[in-house]
């Protein structure tokens, strides 16, 4: 909220050092867009800085601002793009991808469902990992991002990545003893007989990269996924699941092997797609710090368009 009655004025403020994507500044004292601009940037015009906003190009804390009388206050980042409206982009995007924590070793975000993990052969930029690169960048040009695990393109819920390559080695190579819980909600087609149970096979890509499903322990990778059925309504289950291992399409695959797909995974055997996406989120996300050994405990909403169903 704009504050009101105190006169503004001229842009004293710390500039940060001009990259290539544009220039940085730090506000240290109320004023207007207008006159920090001016203060900041004095072989600039007057018009030249009203086409910098006309462009959407000036973003004030990740938002672009048009507006040149617009009320600045300390500690503001201004941020000039050079590339138009990339980087503002790039931030309101990694944004919308709710990022639920953060600190100087790693982030946890809320992916949304339809959005790549990592980049692929076919799409490189529209990716979690692409967008909090350059949110971390935006933050600082040397700042780097690493991929600590994944999620489907239409899952959608809690992932981690590390900000240093040291983070990211300690996570993977000691994941088991790491993550303490990590639970997802699955709808899935027909009515799951059991209250709770635990499906064990031996996983394998097939050459058109569906994950196939053995009970031969020389025909792939051991897979154990443990469900509890929470509610059953309208030919559809609802079940929590937790992962003993963490295999390509686990329990997409292992849903099939119940009998019972998720709804909208026509991959794994769905005839149906009720809620128009894949019913599957990653709700709940438990680990040990690498660095403080501190336990840290994630939970995000289920879906609307989940209970939707059971309502």
């Amino acid at each position: 909220m704009n504050r009101k009655g105190k006169k503004p004025v001229s842009g004293k403020a710390k500039s940060g050092p001009e990259t290539k994507k544009g220039a940085m500044f730090r506000v240290k004292e109320e004023t207007t867009l207008m006159e920090f601009l001016m203060a900041q940037m004095p072989g600039k015009s007057r018009n030249k800085i009203k086409l910098l906003l006309s462009r959407k190009q000036v973003i004030v804390d990740g938002t672009p601002i048009s507006q040149f009388n617009h009320l600045l206050l300390p500690n503001q980042q201004i941020d000039i793009s050079k590339g138009k409206q990339e980087t503002y982009k790039a931030v309101k995007q990694a944004r919308e991808l709710s990022i639920v924590y953060e600190d100087a070793e790693l982030i946890v975000i809320e992916k949304p469902a339809g959005l790549l993990s990592i980049g692929t052969d076919k799409e490189k930029r529209a990716t979690a990992y692409s967008l909090l690169s350059d949110y971390v960048k935006q933050q600082d040009p040397e700042n780097k991002l690493f991929v600590v695990h994944r999620l489907d393109r239409e899952t959608s819920g809690l992932m981690m990545f590390a900000k240093n390559d040291e983070i990211k080695f300690h996570l993977q190579e000691l994941w088991a003893n790491t993550v303490i819980e990590r639970n997802y909600i699955a709808v899935v087609e027909g009515y799951v007989k059991d209250d709770e149970g635990v499906i064990t096979s031996y996983l394998v890509e097939g050459k058109t990269f569906v994950m196939h499903s053995s009970q031969n322990p020389k025909a792939g990778k051991k897979a154990i996924t443990n469900f509890t059925t929470l509610q059953r309504k309208r030919g559809y289950s609802l079940l929590k699941v937790n992962l003993d291992t963490g295999r390509k399409n686990q329990i997409r695959v292992h849903m099939q092997d119940l009998g019972h797909s998720i709804v909208g995974d026509r991959k794994y055997g769905a005839t149906g797609s009720p809620i128009k996406r894949l019913g599957l989120h990653a709700q709940q996300l438990s680990f040990s710090h690498p660095l403080s050994g501190k336990k840290l405990f994630f939970e995000s909403k289920i879906p609307e368009e989940f209970m939707r169903i059971f309502k």
